[in-house]
């Protein structure tokens, strides 16, 4: 446990860096910046003392400013790259003062060592994946064995090992399956569970792994897979890599032959969903979505590969496709069906607190799209610590503090 800071006084050789003058355009050290800028974020009374001789009762962490909270704060300690810790931060996700339920939020650095940082947190909150150098799919040995981290993230992940008792969110063994297509895809087969009679389906989409684009029987395995064209082809590997998000959609069979998809890659049925697609957050047990236009049907989809000479439509993920005229708005598991005449909110929620009990996370998202004629709803996508900026701040970060207290009440309980 910890307590809160209500202000900051900054010694001028934490800031300034020690060859600049005092008053003529002083320069700032190369971390000062990051420095300031958290807690800027964190909307910190923040004082800088230039003053030769600075008392001993105005130290670096403004004793005089602190909040006495007792036993009633909980230190997060998160790490992620620094653009994400931006994002996250300028919303006020991550404020060095406790939040109304109680939270104060400790960047972790891997330039320093690790295990006195981790001593002073009460929960660790990362996203691993953006600390992988590499991941080898060949083999279906164990998915830990296959990942290569920096070492920072080793780290880490050897702490978390020895210390079973720390908090953490989420495992590292609970985010491996969202880092595999193959592995959430074989998940989704799972939601026939979830099927009731005279309600919509919600299924994942139909899918073939492949190891090779020159498999001699690759049109058989694909049509008793249930797919036809056009598809979209995907790399195995969902994100951490560079070519995650390297992607195609095919149009006729010859398609395969040049194919540049990372492999092994996963064949994923498309889906006609009226360029329509709902991004789902969970945030421990709470639930929200965003509508966004997506993708076209394949019939527009076919007319843009004509004028490129029947070529694969080949994209990054990342990066826009052709959409309809932006056009989102949010909603959370309260929101009723009038709200989306299509989407089934209820469904999608059985569907999300199923998919929170099987992966055993506490923050992840998932897209869903419509398919026309039937209504089925067809997950496409699932993701590990998502963004969740589509919601408005003042609801989801509220949610998001709430998710975490969560967890660490339940992990101390047991």
């Amino acid at each position: 446990m910890g307590v809160g800071v209500g202000g900051v006084i900054l010694d001028e050789s934490v800031v300034l860096a020690s060859d600049s003058p005092q008053h003529e355009n002083p320069s700032l050290q190369p971390v000062a910046d990051s420095l300031l800028r958290k807690l800027r974020h964190s909307k910190i009374p923040t004082g800088i003392s230039y003053d030769l001789g600075l008392s001993d009762d105005k130290d670096l962490l403004g004793k005089n400013q602190q909040m006495e909270t007792g036993n009633s704060v909980v230190t997060v300690g998160y790490v992620m790259k620094p653009s994400r810790e931006e994002d996250f931060a300028k919303r006020g996700a991550f404020p060095l003062y406790p939040t109304q339920n109680g939270l104060i939020f400790m960047p972790l650095t891997f330039e320093l060592p690790l295990s006195p940082q981790l001593q002073e947190v009460d929960i660790v909150l990362h996203k691993a994946t953006d600390e992988i150098i590499s991941i080898e799919l060949k083999s279906r040995t164990n998915f830990s064995n296959r990942i290569v981290y920096t070492s920072g993230m080793q780290d880490l992940q050897r702490y978390l090992e020895d210390h079973p008792d720390c908090c953490v969110i989420d495992s590292f063994n609970n985010i491996y399956p969202v880092l595999d297509r193959l592995e959430i895809q074989e998940i989704l087969l799972r939601l026939e569970d979830l099927k009731t009679e005279g309600r919509s389906t919600i299924r994942g989409p139909h899918f073939l792994k492949v190891d090779s684009f020159k498999e001699p029987d690759l049109l058989q395995r694909l049509s008793e897979a249930k797919l036809s064209l056009p598809s979209i082809v995907k790399p195995q590997v969902a994100c951490g890599v560079a070519n995650a998000h390297n992607m195609a959609i095919i149009f006729r069979n010859e398609d395969f032959e040049d194919l540049s998809v990372p492999l092994p890659a996963v064949v994923q049925e498309y889906v006609d969903h009226s360029s329509t697609l709902y991004k789902f957050y969970v945030l421990g047990e709470k639930v929200f979505y965003a509508v966004k236009k997506s993708t076209p049907n394949a019939d527009i989809l076919m007319k843009l590969s004509e004028s490129n000479g029947l070529k694969p439509l080949v994209f990054d993920s990342l990066k826009s496709l052709p959409t309809a005229k932006e056009d989102q708005h949010y909603g959370d598991g309260n929101c009723s069906k009038a709200t989306n005449s299509c989407v089934d909110l209820d469904l999608v929620t059985d569907a999300a607190n199923w998919l929170r009990e099987v992966l055993d996370l506490t923050i992840f998202g998932f897209d869903v799209v419509i398919q026309e004629g039937t209504c089925d709803h067809v997950i496409v996508d699932v993701n590990y610590l998502p963004s969740f900026k589509e919601v408005p701040d003042d609801i989801a970060i509220p949610a998001f503090w709430e998710a975490i207290k969560k967890k660490f009440e339940l992990k101390r309980s047991k």
